[in-house]
Formats: structure tokens, C-alpha cells, sequence
């Protein structure tokens, strides 16, 4: 089997989390949205992650019609979107049940479905967004090629696959599986020891890092009181210090962060520049996981 280069880099600090957009009031008109995502651009931060499933579509609705009111602003922005979760309210079979749909026919149709709430020509990266047990392995990744040959999309990826799911893919499909988003943060470190992590670099793929704060736990209790410490001491917030003992990985995980605050945002392109040390990294570790390195 030939398979093609993985396709576009994440040459960002981090991401920028769509989940939330539809939730923001002052983000609800499209000039100033459209204003949010220039200022965002001028930051240096061109890469938005957005799923249909955030806000049931209307995250990608807004950011459309954003760029809608600012067509300049197409030719700049890189997008990730992610898809094949069904949400029960969109389950038609009468039993309303969320459930997984990785069929040729659902993907393909989600994916036009993206272009068009997006307003964009092609999707740089677009990601199966959950491992589906009923996937018709081949038939999908038919899907997959043909969207990337196609130029509907630039690469495509998988989110919270394990090993043998992505494996099982990646030897279906001609042209190289890119970015892998998993959970991993201070709360969460077990891909590190698990195997996930490696498993992921060794082949290949570019670890896009959700929930990079764990949903706001990293700063409670112990790990919260030493980041909050260690913060002061390198000059940063206690977030940045936490998305670099992320970047510190091999692989340079990119932290998708779910913020929408302008001034949150700022402190962390600020704070993107620390590089930590190993002691520090491992220090806080130490806190995250309530015991000493063996």
C-alpha cells in the first residue's frame, strides 16, 4: 500500500475550540465575530476546531456566516471540523438514540454539509470524531480517499480512537491519517503510560490534545496550588504553565483551548513561549498523579 504525506502542520501554540461559540452572546452577530476571528488571525492563531455536533451545527453555522460578512478572511483561516456522531434528536430511526454513523453516504454528506454551514471551498483537516464498532472498514476508507482526492478536504484524522481502531483504517486508505485528538492534559496523563501516546507518534499522527485543563480541574486542590506557584515563578498564568507540560512531550501536542475570552486568549499566546524544564515537568506530574516518580 503507497501512502501519501499526512498533509497540513499545526503550526500553532494551540487551537481554538469552537464548542462553545454558539454559547456566547456577544459573539452572535457576524460583523463581530468576524472582528473576533481578524483579531485572532493578527495573533498569529489561523487553526479553529470546530465538530457538527457543537451548539447541534450552529458553531459552524455562526463561524460561516463570519466569514460570509468577511470573505478575506476564507484565504486565512485553517479549519478542522469533525463528524459522524449522531445526536439522538437527529436520530430518524424512531428509537432517538445517539449513536455512531461512519457509512460513505453519512460522512460524504456531512462533510458538504461542513463546507457548506462553513462557507469554505475545502476543510484542512477533518476528523472522525468517535470510533464506530459497525464501521465497514474498506467502504470508509474509500470515503476518506476520495474526499482528499476530491480537494474537499486536506487531510483527515480520527479523535479518540485506540491503536487498533486507527491501525485497522490506516491500512484501508491510500493517503496517510494526520492529526489524532485524544483527552490529555495535568488531569488526565494516562496516554502517557498506557502506550496510547507512543502508539500515536510512532505512527505518524499529530496529537491535537482536548480538554487541555481538564475541564478547569487542573487548577483545584494540590496541582492547582503548585501551578499556581510554579506560575509565578516563570511569569506566566497557571494555564500557560499547563499547556507547556503538554508541549514539553515529544510530539509537541497542540492543546485545543476553549476559551473565547480575547483577554485569556492573549495571556496564553503570551505565555506560549516558556519552555519547561525536566525537573518542573516532572515535579508536576508528581502533584497531578498524588505520587513520586518511581
Amino acid at each position: 500500500m503507497n501512502v501519501s504525506d499526512a498533509g497540513p502542520v499545526f503550526d500553532v501554540p494551540f487551537l481554538l475550540g469552537m464548542m462553545r461559540l454558539h454559547e456566547s452572546h456577544e459573539l452572535q452577530e457576524p460583523d463581530r465575530l468576524a472582528d473576533w476571528i481578524e483579531a485572532r488571525l493578527d495573533d498569529g492563531l489561523h487553526w479553529f476546531d470546530h465538530a457538527d455536533i457543537y451548539g447541534d451545527r450552529q458553531g459552524e453555522t455562526l463561524f460561516g456566516r463570519a466569514l460570509k460578512k468577511r470573505p478575506a478572511l476564507k484565504t486565512r483561516v485553517r479549519i478542522v471540523t469533525k463528524a459522524g456522531i449522531v445526536l439522538p434528536a437527529r436520530d430518524d430511526s424512531g428509537f432517538e438514540v445517539k449513536h455512531y454513523d461512519t457509512s460513505p453516504v453519512y460522512l460524504n454528506a456531512a462533510i458538504d454539509a461542513a463546507l457548506a454551514r462553513l462557507g469554505v471551498e475545502r476543510l484542512e483537516h477533518f476528523l472522525i470524531h468517535r470510533p464506530d464498532p459497525l464501521m465497514d472498514v474498506a467502504a470508509t476508507a474509500e470515503a476518506l480517499d476520495d474526499a482528499i482526492d476530491a480537494g474537499k478536504v486536506g487531510a483527515v484524522g480520527v479523535s479518540n480512537f485506540l491503536p487498533e481502531q486507527w491501525r485497522h483504517l490506516q491500512r484501508a486508505m491510500r493517503h496517510r491519517l494526520g492529526a489524532h485528538q485524544l483527552e490529555l492534559s495535568l488531569a488526565r496523563p494516562e496516554p502517557l503510560f498506557d502506550g496510547l501516546y507512543e502508539a500515536l507518534i510512532n505512527d505518524g499522527q499529530q496529537p491535537l490534545a482536548w480538554s487541555p485543563m481538564g475541564g478547569g480541574s487542573v487548577f483545584e486542590d494540590v496541582l492547582g496550588s503548585a501551578l499556581e506557584r510554579l506560575a509565578s515563578d516563570f511569569d506566566v498564568s497557571s494555564a500557560g504553565l499547563a499547556l507547556a507540560w503538554l508541549r514539553r512531550l515529544p510530539g509537541q501536542p497542540v492543546p485545543v483551548v476553549g476559551t473565547l475570552k480575547e483577554r485569556r486568549i492573549g495571556e496564553l499566546v503570551h505565555d506560549s513561549a516558556l519552555t519547561l524544564d525536566r525537573a518542573t515537568w516532572f515535579a508536576l506530574l508528581e502533584e497531578a498523579r498524588s505520587q513520586r516518580v518511581a
